[in-house]
């Protein structure tokens, strides 16, 4: 039970990390001025989405482990180019954790541990909820990393009334969830990724 707390727990540092130092080299300090530019868990915990939910998740028994982070600090009005500054710094979050999941998979692809063993259980999961948050982060409802990918891309008047959803983010999020977006989109598409990193 305590393998997918850990992993989910380096992947959400690692997710908020990226987000935060890609910020920062793009020239706002906000994340660092926050101490978020850590990967000590307690500076980026949200007791709902990095607590309750994934001990609800493993104590039933779910196939994954998934939650949030708390958003990191940005300021885009620091970048000299602010939509593409916050279009690199949204895209590091997915970026980091599809580059975790890969990392992962290197031992475990080279067959060094016996399957089903611990190191090799820590792998595979690490290698799933990498996957995992990084597709469900790019889902394009507010306040998830997706959508502010396509704010930055959309002119700015249509980008301020895509991002007025952000007050029924999580109800949207829910509807989604409730009507299979999880099992049928979300879990096929890391299955098949799984497979191309893991064999």
């Amino acid at each position: 039970m305590l393998i997918p707390i850990i992993v989910f727990i380096i992947a959400i540092v690692v997710h908020e990390l990226a987000h935060g130092y890609v910020a920062y080299l793009l020239g706002d300090t906000t994340a660092r001025d926050a101490g978020r530019l850590t990967f000590n868990p307690f500076a980026h915990a949200d007791p709902v989405g990095t607590v309750i939910l994934p001990l609800l998740l493993v104590a039933m028994r779910s196939p994954v482990v998934f939650g949030w982070a708390k958003p990191v600090p940005v300021n885009p009005y620091n970048f000299r180019n602010p939509k593409e500054g916050m279009l690199l710094t949204s895209l590091a979050g997915p970026a980091a954790n599809f580059i975790l999941a890969a990392v992962f998979a290197v031992p475990f692809k080279m067959g060094l541990f016996p399957p089903y063993s611990v190191p090799w259980t820590f792998l595979l999961t690490g290698v799933i909820i990498s996957l995992v948050l990084g597709v469900f982060n790019l889902i394009p409802v507010p306040p998830l990393d997706g959508a502010n990918i396509i704010a930055s891309i959309l002119p700015d008047e249509l980008a301020k009334r895509f991002m007025r959803l952000q007050r029924y983010g999580f109800i949207i999020l829910i509807a989604l969830l409730y009507l299979g977006l999880f099992d049928k989109v979300i879990l096929p598409l890391v299955g098949a990724l799984t497979r191309m990193l893991v064999g």
